[in-house]
């Protein structure tokens, strides 16, 4: 086959396929300058939630894997210190260090899953989903 005809069945523009998630707002301010004048600013705001999904599940993944990383030099420093008892101290504290890296780098995970379900549950709202009850 030539170099000329290319025929490219399965390659799709994602952009071009899917409609806008965007949900689009107005947010006004009203301020009082103290001397009986009240006035209007208002800003138009565009929220994309697929991708403020994303980039949080993306956020997500990254503390595991430090999580992951950072529990896995621990264990190593640990062993390393059971190994050279003439650096078994200087081991210790890296050990304790990386284990430290570890706890808040799963905690990081645990807050961007958390802000995850929170675009997710405004998108919901957004679109007419779910109605969160005050009761």
């Amino acid at each position: 086959m030539s170099e000329e005809r290319h025929h490219h069945h399965f390659h799709h523009h994602k952009d071009d396929e899917k409609a806008s998630e965007a949900v689009v707002y107005s947010e006004s301010t009203y301020t009082d300058d103290g001397m009986g004048t009240i006035s209007q600013t208002s800003d138009v705001v565009s929220v994309d939630y697929e991708k403020e999904k994303k980039h949080h599940k993306n956020l997500e993944h990254l503390g595991e894997l430090g999580t992951t990383a950072a529990g896995a030099f621990a264990m190593y420093e640990k062993h390393k210190s059971e190994k050279d008892p003439e650096h078994a101290h200087k081991h210790k504290i890296e050990e304790e260090i990386a284990a430290a890296v570890a706890v808040g780098s799963g905690g990081f995970a645990f807050h961007e899953h958390h802000e995850k379900k929170e675009a997710k549950e405004e998108e919901e709202e957004a679109h007419g989903k779910k109605h969160h009850h005050l009761f």
